[in-house]
């Protein structure tokens, strides 16, 4: 028996690194896998079915069932149709798992504004269309009065956490689907429907050329870098068992598991009446002396 046995998967940017792995581990705990890619290269470009079928073919190899889905995450009609597509093809959907993107790292002041705009599109824009397409489906379930225990898995990154030079639009649209996490878990927690991410430290396309160094396999013992340590939360994430938990973004690298501790609010100090400007100061620079400082933003 499989975490996963008879559950349905829809997963984003799944024909490489991080997401070709999410697909394998899902098949091989019983899932069956919507494999969606559009085959482009690091920055965008090109595109092709070629990759996405190479992954289902080898879950269909190891005795899985998986399909091709090659829709682009960005289009909220072709992310509904995917959704239709799982309906059609496996009966139900169980779980989607927001995985795709691409990066143009630019400093902030040479960033354009096409490179802002694609960037932000298919990271932030991209987790939205296949989970709204998906949470209303789940929620017409909800109300006709069946049984909906669905999850939505989310791709944040430790850029969009504390921040990364370089990557502001990559970093600005990480934060954006941490928030996003966190509203959906609030608002669809009612439907039967978990949200929770992932901020995922390993090695592929993107990271290899960033942190070249880091994220050089070793020529033996455990492989702290390899993409696949990131999908056994993913799977458990994906399963029954984890019902009750919603609305957490979830470090990790290698064997390490952590629970990112986000936002809040700190100290205060309440005048009880309207501030002058020349008293704002020291009132600032008395919180400061209180918060705890916020984690270096990565590259500094």
């Amino acid at each position: 028996m499989g975490t996963c046995d008879g559950r349905v998967v829809i997963i984003t940017g799944a024909a490489r690194g991080i997401g070709r792995e999410h697909a394998l581990a899902f098949a091989r705990e019983g899932a069956k896998v919507v494999v969606n890619d559009i085959g482009v290269e690091l920055d965008g470009s090109g595109g092709g079915a070629g990759p996405a079928g190479d992954v289902v073919q080898q879950i269909r190899d190891e005795g899985g069932e998986a399909i091709v889905n090659g829709a682009d995450v960005t289009d909220f009609a072709q992310t509904g149709q995917a959704v239709e597509q799982a309906l059609e093809a496996f009966g139900r959907l169980d779980v989607v798992v927001n995985n795709a993107g691409f990066v143009r790292d630019r400093m902030f002041v040479s960033c354009s504004e096409e490179e802002w705009d694609a960037v932000v599109r298919v990271h932030l824009k991209g987790h939205f269309c296949l989970a709204r397409n998906a949470a209303e489906h789940w929620r017409g379930e909800s109300k006709a009065g069946k049984a909906v225990d669905a999850r939505i898995i989310n791709t944040s990154s430790g850029a969009g956490l504390q921040g990364s030079i370089g990557q502001s639009s990559y970093s600005a649209a990480k934060a954006g689907i941490a928030a996003l996490t966190l509203i959906q878990a609030a608002e669809l927690g009612r439907y039967g429907i978990t949200s929770n991410a992932i901020a995922p430290s390993a090695r592929t396309r993107m990271t290899e050329g960033v942190f070249s160094e880091m994220m050089a396999k070793p020529e033996e013992g455990f492989d702290a870098m390899d993409p696949a340590n990131i999908s056994p939360l993913v799977v458990w994430l994906g399963s029954a068992e984890s019902k009750d938990v919603s609305g957490q973004v979830f470090e990790l690298s290698g064997g390490e598991i952590s629970i990112a501790d986000g936002w809040r609010s700190g100290p205060a100090i309440d005048k009880g009446a309207r501030w002058a400007p020349d008293e704002i100061g020291a009132a600032i620079h008395e919180l400061m002396n209180k918060a705890t400082p916020a984690q270096k933003v990565y590259g500094t």
